[in-house]
């Protein structure tokens, strides 16, 4: 199937590791430009030899996207790169995960700043450009804990509540201007934040990981937690020209463990 990405210009924030890594391999693959984007330059040096095999059209760039006036730099210096972004993947920013016990004002502030206006930021730089070419595509990789409170992720998923606003908004008030705006939402994924988050609830039940993981994942109606690469299709097929009349939606991934609307 023609995804119709073949030359695209495709900015993934948080892509030099976990569901933004898988992103830019897949959309590589597809034959688009894509610019990787991380505030660790360990990070984006390791993804570049993870996809050296695409080297000519990659570029990576780094950037901490929680800083306002960051991202409008970050932009500019993809475009000057690359070309025009025609489809921005933000999957950038984790919100650390705490016991409920350990839970501060500083827990909540850190996670808004890690997750929320990290997406935020990059939207409000590439939005502008895309307006002026009357064509874009964004793709925000979200997460389940805004729709399902876990103990464990409180003021991560209020972070991902507002996104899911932000999107849906702006993909009302876009979409004349010929942008689309969608949201994936991913439950567990086996990436190193799902490891990390594994340790927290083993520690709380005084377990091994690996019995909280087969515990947790017997619980899943399709018997398994997704991998990167699940999530990294979907935002393929979102951000493609089968595509073309879905905006404003938020697409739960959570191999049906949460019946919610």
């Amino acid at each position: 199937m023609d995804l119709g990405l073949k030359g695209k210009v495709v900015l993934i924030t948080g892509g030099s590791k976990g569901i933004g890594l898988a992103c830019a391999r897949a959309f590589l693959a597809e034959g688009a430009r894509v610019a990787i984007v991380s505030r660790s330059p360990a990070n984006l040096e390791a993804a570049r030899r993870d996809l050296s095999v695409w080297a000519e059209n990659l570029i990576a760039v780094s950037c901490d996207l929680t800083a306002k006036n960051a991202a409008a730099s970050m932009v500019s210096e993809v475009e000057k790169g690359l070309g025009p972004v025609d489809v921005l993947v933000n999957s950038a920013g984790a919100a650390k995960r705490y016991l409920p016990e350990e839970l501060n004002e500083e827990a909540w502030h850190a996670a808004m700043e890690a997750k929320y206006f990290t997406y935020i930021h990059a939207m409000e730089a590439i939005l502008p450009a895309m307006v002026k070419r009357g064509q874009g595509v964004i793709v925000n990789i979200i997460g389940m804990g805004g729709k399902v409170a876990t103990p464990i992720h409180l003021p991560g998923g209020a972070a991902n509540s507002a996104l899911m606003l932000a999107t849906v908004g702006l993909a009302n008030a876009y979409g004349a201007k010929g942008i689309r705006i969608n949201a994936i939402n991913p439950g567990s994924t086996m990436t190193d934040r799902v490891r990390e988050a594994l340790k927290l609830e083993a520690k709380k039940r005084n377990q091994s990981e690996e019995e909280v993981l087969a515990q947790s994942q017997a619980k899943v109606p399709l018997k398994r937690y997704a991998a990167p690469e699940d999530i990294a299709n979907l935002a393929l097929f979102l951000a493609s020209n089968k595509a073309n009349y879905i905006t404003g939606a938020i697409v739960p991934m959570d191999g049906g463990l949460n019946p919610v609307l």
